[in-house]
């Protein structure tokens, strides 16, 4: 006999997974090990006969084979079936014990031989699924259907528990389609209170006690009941809908013993709120005895004090409640302000460059006046008031908080009022600002950081606890312990002067991305080559940037790192050159900024802002992420555009749609990351590219060339980046697709020729320039170059700022080429070939030749592999020693021995001297 068991106190959820594996194996019995939920009573009184049940003690022991387990891990859930657990092997055989559960938090004592745990809403999920994969179709009627479907309705909350996930929905939509009863289930989910609960409500409304603690209400109460009352969990449940309570604990004593005990019973509600992410019930009821769901758990003792047992329950209740963030953390500085004078248009403008939803107006001192938003200024420039002050369109009745004022004050303010964004001030002055987008960011943060999954390591360890942990754990096992005891030193000394610091950018992603993509090992110890870092303190800085004022104190304690200082970028970097423990580092430390691109393809204007503007500046979510290396909240991931999830997904997404028009090298930086990471560009991104293109990029940046140098040298970095790693030719096609390389020139396209001439210069440069000795990216960026028409050439290499000698390659190669060609077909000899080569340098010959027919190809990569690195047998030396003194014919006496040896006349130091004893005999 197969028995299949439901934990005590049978719920919807066990009972349907139960139902689903009766029919999976046919002749299995489900038998209810103790008692059960109220409306599974009531639903049972009526539909009993249509399932596989059996009373445990009909059961006979003797006659069990196989147990199946569903909804626990716990053997004392299984009341006296437990004892079932243990049976000796029958007819020689030992009997199976495979159990079915959703909660990964629950490692169990049931001795196991198969194990079905995975991260669903309900266990009726799982079986769901198995039924969906049974190589036969397995039918079910429509009762089996419903108390399926009612299993997971009710452990997913009509699917809206935090733990519901897609599959849970899927599995819901197959037993609609096998005829569960919709109002069947509607009757049960939501059954109402029975009279004798009604009653009890009254009670618990009386009595209740309720607290508020960081922002978070805690309610509770304790019930002295004479009986146990059955259905106190729907009770519990709609006391705490009611009240709105964050937590809800329904405490009832009941049953004195003979010992002085008293039973006890508790159950905890939880309405799962953003502002408590790390709030968990199952895991505060687990050690006394309990357990349940993240938002649902209970508990029975037996206890001689109900009231202390509960008060140790409160007590642990809020030490799991984290501080509630504030608005000093939530804020933006310094505030984006203009005067009551200020024009409508001019705000207008400002709010474009800026991107921000309205502007704070102050007086000459500083003092807040007022707010106008883009709506008010839309009406205004609507009705043609351009020209007007803005004082006449501002909101002054305003609702202001100050740097201390929590998280759920702020958001109780802005839903109160419908404010959009509230002023933060300091003794009067304005410091910050909260918007709605902050609060929303913060709370979806707060919330994400208990979903996130994937392949990286921090997705791997999300489950070990909160992100500032994991990653702080991250840092200091990863980095190599030298590097990691100079960001310690940049944290310590960024916090003595009150600043915040920041690692930021590739760093960040990398760490994260280390174990995927560059096979290290979890102990291997990291040594980047390049970090960045941000500090957030522009506000208390003295006489210059915080950063560069952090970049000298930093030196102090390294003094074998050189200090660079770039005023006008409020930036800094420290570079140590192959030191003893560092190696070769380059730290960029720059005060947090925001910049603003006031045409396409012109350089940035930088202006001193906070690290969410700094971050937003930047151009893909995967580099706008950053981890705080000071206190408070130390390891802490900033992650406020998504970039985590792109890093999961493997996408590149852009963060501004102009961004690819502002600065069009982002285009080729899209692209390197693409392929270098393996990753995809994200669509819309890719649809921006396609945009900034079609706008005519190529007129913007060519307008630009005189102006903007910087633009020149960023293009000519991404070139340089892509033409020297190995992945160019990868790279090359994706840039060549989105039709990128208008960037350098309108009329640039890779044709079939012009890839084939690119992979033979690569396979050239690879054979005989083993050495390096040339700039390989260079001379596949001239090849490139070369494919334009020759007046074009030496433009764009201009334009780019190549080196003279490249400019002046381009320039002159369609003569080189066509004296190259007039030349060699007339050459029968090798001694011919060099002297009509070796004017040119070996960059030139690459690209001649890569351009040119096969027979004219074959003699030029002779000439590179062989004969121009041929000697005679004898040299200069040689020729003194001889008796020769060095004079006018002493040139054309290792030209003759040269041009010999290239020709096969001589091969050995005899011939050699016996060639110049016949043509330059010493007498």
């Amino acid at each position: 006999m197969d028995l299949i068991l439901c934990h005590t106190t049978a719920d919807f959820d066990t009972l349907g997974a139960a139902v689903g594996l009766s029919q999976l194996h046919p002749g299995a019995r489900i038998v209810l090990t103790g008692g059960m939920h109220p409306t599974v009573k009531d639903f049972l009184a009526l539909h009993r006969d249509e399932y596989a049940l059996i009373e445990r003690r009909s059961v006979t022991v003797e006659q069990i084979r196989n147990l199946y387990v569903v909804d626990t891990q716990w053997g004392d859930r299984l009341g006296k079936a437990t004892e079932w657990l243990d049976l000796p092997p029958i007819d020689g055989e030992e009997r199976q014990i495979i159990l079915y559960d959703h909660h990964l938090e629950e490692a169990g004592d049931i001795p196991a031989t198969q194990r079905y745990v995975e991260a669903v809403g309900a266990t009726t999920t799982l079986i769901v699924e198995q039924l969906q994969q049974h190589p036969q179709p397995v039918p079910l009627t429509a009762e089996e259907a419903t108390v399926m479907a009612l299993g997971i309705h009710v452990d997913t909350g009509s699917l809206t528990f935090d733990h519901t996930t897609v599959r849970d929905a899927a599995a819901l939509t197959w037993l609609m389609q096998q005829g569960a009863n919709i109002r069947a289930i509607a009757d049960y989910v939501e059954p109402g209170l029975s009279p004798h609960l009604q009653e009890l409500l009254s009670v618990v409304l009386e009595d209740l006690q309720t607290e508020s603690y960081r922002g978070f209400t805690l309610s509770y109460v304790l019930l002295s009941l004479t009986e146990y009352v059955p259905g106190l969990s729907s009770l519990a449940s709609y006391v705490a809908n009611l009240t709105e309570s964050d937590v809800f604990l329904l405490g009832s004593r009941y049953g004195r013993l003979d010992s002085g005990e008293e039973r006890m019973s508790i159950i905890g509600r939880s309405r799962g709120s953003g502002l408590t992410p790390d709030l968990n019930l199952h895991d505060l009821f687990q050690p006394l005895g309990g357990g349940g769901h993240p938002r649902a758990a209970s508990l029975t003792v037996r206890t001689v004090n109900p009231g202390e047992i509960l008060g140790n329950l409160i007590k642990s209740i809020r030490q799991q409640i984290p501080r509630s963030p504030i608005a000093r953390e939530l804020m933006s500085s310094p505030v984006r302000t203009i005067r009551p004078e200020t024009t409508i248009g001019e705000a207008q403008r400002i709010l474009l460059r800026y991107g921000h939803s309205g502007l704070s107006v102050v007086d000459e001192a500083g003092t807040l006046q007022g707010i106008i938003s883009r709506r008010d200024i839309d009406i205004a420039l609507h009705h043609g008031f351009d020209h007007a002050p803005v004082k006449g369109y501002m909101t002054t009745t305003l609702k202001t908080i100050t740097p201390d004022t929590t998280l759920p004050d702020i958001e109780t303010l802005m839903v109160t009022y419908d404010i959009g964004r509230l002023p933060v001030l300091e003794d009067g002055s304005l410091v910050g600002i909260v918007t709605r987008t902050d609060l929303l960011r913060q709370l979806h943060q707060q919330k994400s950081e208990q979903e996130i999954g994937g392949d990286s390591p921090i997705h791997e360890r999300r489950r070990e606890g909160p992100i500032p942990s994991v990653m702080w754990d991250l840092l200091r096992d990863r980095l190599d312990p030298a590097l990691w005891e100079m960001l310690m030193t940049a944290a310590q000394l960024a916090e003595q002067r009150g600043w915040q610091i920041y690692l930021v950018g590739g760093s960040v992603r990398d760490l994260l991305l280390i174990d995927r993509y560059q096979g290290a090992t979890p102990t291997e110890e990291l040594l980047f080559d390049d970090i960045d870092l941000v500090v957030d303190g522009f506000h208390q800085a003295a006489d210059q940037a915080a950063g560069v004022e952090l970049a000298k104190a930093i030196q102090n304690f390294f003094p074998n790192a050189k200090l660079q200082v770039h005023g006008r970028f409020q930036t800094a970097a420290l570079l140590w050159h192959e030191d003893e423990a560092l190696g070769s580092l380059w730290v960029d430390i720059a005060t947090a900024r925001t910049e603003f691109y006031p045409y396409p393809a012109a350089n940035p204007e930088v202006e001193a802002s906070s690290i969410r503007q700094d971050l937003y500046r930047r151009d893909f979510t995967i580099n706008a992420l950053a981890v705080r290396l000071t206190t408070p909240h130390q390891g802490e991931l900033l992650d406020y555009f998504g970039g985590i999830l792109d890093l999961r997904e493997s996408l590149i997404r852009v963060l501004h749609a102009n961004s690819f028009i502002e600065d069009p090298t982002r285009i080729y930086r899209a692209v390197r990351f693409a392929v270098r990471l393996g990753f995809q560009l994200e669509p819309q991104t890719e649809s921006y590219i396609h945009h900034a293109i079609a706008s005519g990029i190529y007129a913007h940046i060519q307008s630009e060339m005189e102006h903007t140098p910087a633009l020149q040298t960023r293009l000519r970095r991404e070139l340089k980046l892509v033409l020297e790693a190995s992945y160019w030719y990868r790279a090359l096609r994706v840039l060549a697709r989105l039709k990128a390389l208008v960037c350098l020139h309108p009329n640039l396209e890779m044709t079939p020729g012009l890839w084939r001439q690119m992979r033979r210069a690569h396979r050239t440069l690879k054979h005989f320039d083993k050495a390096n000795s040339l700039e390989h990216w260079q001379v596949l960026l001239e090849l490139l170059i070369a494919s334009l028409e020759p007046a074009e050439r030496g433009k764009v290499a201009e334009g780019l700022q190549l080196p003279a000698e490249s400019i002046d390659r381009l320039s002159h190669l369609h003569t080189t080429e066509a004296a190259i060609a007039q030349t060699l077909p007339t050459c029968d000899r090798p001694s011919q070939i060099v002297d009509g080569l070796s004017p040119y340098d070996a960059e030139t010959l690459v690209l001649v030749g890569c351009r040119s027919d096969r027979a004219l190809r074959r003699q030029l990569w002779q000439y590179l592999l062989h004969w121009s690195q041929q000697r005679p047998p004898l040299d200069g030396n040689d020729l003194k020693q001889l008796g020769y003194r060095p004079g006018k014919d002493f040139k054309t006496i290792l030209e003759t021995l040269r041009n010999a040896t290239l020709d096969g006349q001589i091969a050995t130091v005899e011939e050699a001297k016996a060639l110049l004893q016949r043509q330059f005999p010493t007498n």
